[in-house]
């Protein structure tokens, strides 16, 4: 896996949890908060391309080659390929950081998006009793965020609305204030669904009132 720092301090895990608990105050919806280190090993995307990459840029050698009139048997052209390759594989799994160099930005966003439909499965935020779950999700590595409501808010709040808390989310993890972007967002949904679906006598807490790091 790629490393990525992401450690919050506990300070800021018990500002973001107090965050949750203040939103849920006034609202009979749940928040659910994670933060991943990276969405994916990257592993098999980074060494397809570095392979390819290889395998083309072998052509203008072997030109090259010729060009200098410098004689170079087959065997040994094609050992030197695979030696390259053999060095580059060992690189991207014994430095892992270096993967999503050789990752398109679209595949990124890809797996960090699954990861965090994964996350909102996972986490159970889908199973609250009137489908009013909302997961706050950021990925460091592939510099992602995403908000994920559950049916029941979705019918009621815009795209709209949800895609200006990730920006604002986002934007906060670009100036390295996570934890503040964080806070942000959960009021930012607790009011969307305090506005929906209002604290009513009875009402218990269905899900954990905290932020969680994978």
């Amino acid at each position: 896996m790629a490393t990525v720092k992401s450690s919050i301090a506990a300070s800021d895990h018990a500002r973001i949890a107090e965050a949750i608990r203040e939103a849920e105050k006034r609202t009979a919806g749940e928040i659910y908060c994670v933060v991943a280190r990276v969405s994916d090993s990257y592993f098999f995307p980074a060494a397809c391309f570095v392979l390819g990459a290889i395998l083309i840029l072998s052509l203008p050698a072997a030109f090259a080659l010729e060009y200098w009139w410098i004689s170079l048997r087959l065997p040994v052209f094609v050992a030197a390929q695979l030696l390259a390759a053999a060095a580059a594989l060992a690189l991207l799994w014994l430095v892992p950081g270096i993967r999503l160099w050789f990752v398109p930005r679209g595949l990124r966003y890809r797996r960090a998006h699954d990861n965090a439909m994964k996350q909102f499965l996972a986490r159970n935020v889908h199973t609250t009793a009137e489908r009013t779950g909302v997961l706050i999700f950021v990925s460091l590595a592939e510099r992602y965020a995403a908000v994920v409501a559950d049916s029941g808010i979705n019918l009621h709040v815009p795209q709209k609305a949800w895609d200006d808390i990730v920006a604002g989310l986002v934007n906060h993890a670009g100036q390295n204030r996570l934890a503040e972007g964080f806070v942000a967002a959960i009021a930012a949904v607790g009011a969307h669904l305090e506005t929906h679906f209002p604290i009513r006598p009875g009402d218990r807490n269905e899900l954990d009132d905290h932020l969680v790091e994978i």
